[in-house]
């Protein structure tokens, strides 16, 4: 058991470097790109943004999952969730220069929307002043709940007493209660409302299981490339993958559920006010994009996430959980590029190197929480049982 209270191997070290640089280098081109295009700099970074704090946000759900229905799946993973949800201030933080573009990205709050009736009749709920309060209480409530959540993890590991587990199994209740209030909320703020004359009501639960998506496929794929060394590579075994894949075909069925479902329902109502939105991306360029979604983003993973041997092959599971990732962020640029430019399809390069600039800060600061712990919970009492039987490890 020597070998398994190893911090995070040294390999990390390297993926941080190259991490940071990456994206400095991303965020300094696109930096230069704001001086000649300020618009579209805050659209794409909006994109980015919405794209990394769901996958925090992802790992957040799934972390209070894991506390309440246990498992060997949840404790070796719980180290890389744990790791997501301690990005918040650094998410944060990134969220205030979208405050700065507001007016460029909502047309509600653009001095405007004062003569569009159906805006005036929203303006209580969006103005510019309630918007960065709720925004204020999403991030109090993500940070207070994912706070807790790692201080008794911690605790747990120093004391291995029930109580410190029995603590953190009573705040995932109200914890996943208030994760699906404030993300429906902070979807319809930040998205939906970029078309503030359309709306949905299954949108929340559409968001709340593309971040559930992202954050499984990014699981998949830091564990596998952890699991190239010790101590993971003694630790992970093709059960542990198995259990996994389930969970990311589960996933992809419920996102694929909540998208008929929208889909269904305003066809099925078939009003001017609400089929607008699904006309703009149902032509051009766009009809294209959303039938590859169908395609890549569901059709072909569910099939290859059928197979047993795939899912307990930690190589094709961890390229599966890439390019699902990849098809994740397609399908937010295929939810939110449309409305900037009325239908009319449009790729700045912005919108790639942006989310790659996030991202590489977002994985640095990631990949050194990861490093600051054991990679494994050593005081959660069932750890014993969850690494044992490592079939051929």
């Amino acid at each position: 058991m020597s070998e398994i209270t190893a911090i995070a191997p040294p390999e990390l070290d390297r993926f941080r470097q190259r991490a940071l640089y990456t994206g400095i280098i991303a965020l300094l081109a696109c930096g230069v790109g704001a001086v000649y295009d300020r618009q579209q700099f805050f659209r794409s970074y909006l994109l980015a943004f919405v794209f990394w704090i769901g996958i925090a946000l992802g790992c957040f759900a799934i972390l209070m999952v894991q506390h309440l229905s246990g498992g060997a799946w949840g404790l070796v993973i719980r180290r890389v969730l744990e790791g997501a949800t301690r990005t918040f201030p650094l998410l944060l933080l990134l969220f205030i220069p979208l405050l700065f573009g507001m007016t460029g990205l909502y047309t509600w709050a653009q001095p405007q929307a004062a003569q569009n009736p159906l805006l005036q009749h929203k303006a209580p709920y969006l103005n510019v002043t309630f918007f960065i309060a709720r925004a204020a209480f999403y991030f109090a409530v993500w940070l207070a709940v994912s706070f807790f959540l790692n201080r008794w993890s911690a605790e747990q590991d120093r004391t291995r007493e029930e109580s410190v587990t029995r603590r953190m199994q009573n705040i995932s209740g109200p914890g996943l209660l208030l994760y699906g209030l404030t993300t429906t909320f902070a979807s319809i703020d930040w998205v939906m409302s970029l078309e503030p004359e359309w709306f949905s009501t299954i949108f929340g639960m559409l968001f709340m299981g593309g971040q559930a998506i992202s954050a499984m496929s990014f699981v998949i794929a830091v564990v596998v490339l952890l699991a190239s060394t010790k101590p993971m590579s003694d630790i992970l075994a093709p059960r542990h993958l198995h259990d996994l894949g389930k969970l990311l075909l589960a996933f992809i069925m419920i996102w694929a559920y909540f998208s008929f479902s929208q889909f269904l329902i305003i066809y099925a109502g078939n009003l001017p006010e609400e089929i607008t939105w699904y006309v703009h991306r149902l032509r051009g360029p766009w009809r294209y994009i959303g039938l590859g979604l169908v395609i890549f983003h569901f059709a072909l993973p569910f099939l290859l996430l059928l197979s047993r041997d795939l899912k307990r092959s930690g190589r094709w599971l961890a390229t599966l959980a890439v390019a699902v990732l990849v098809m994740r962020l397609v399908d937010l640029f295929w939810l939110m590029a449309p409305d900037f430019h009325e239908g009319t399809f449009h790729l700045h390069w912005m919108d790639l190197a942006l989310p790659l600039g996030l991202g590489g800060v977002w994985l640095w600061f990631f990949a050194s929480q990861l490093k600051s712990r054991p990679i494994l919970p050593l005081g959660d009492p069932a750890l014993a049982e969850a690494i044992s039987a490592h079939e051929g490890h």
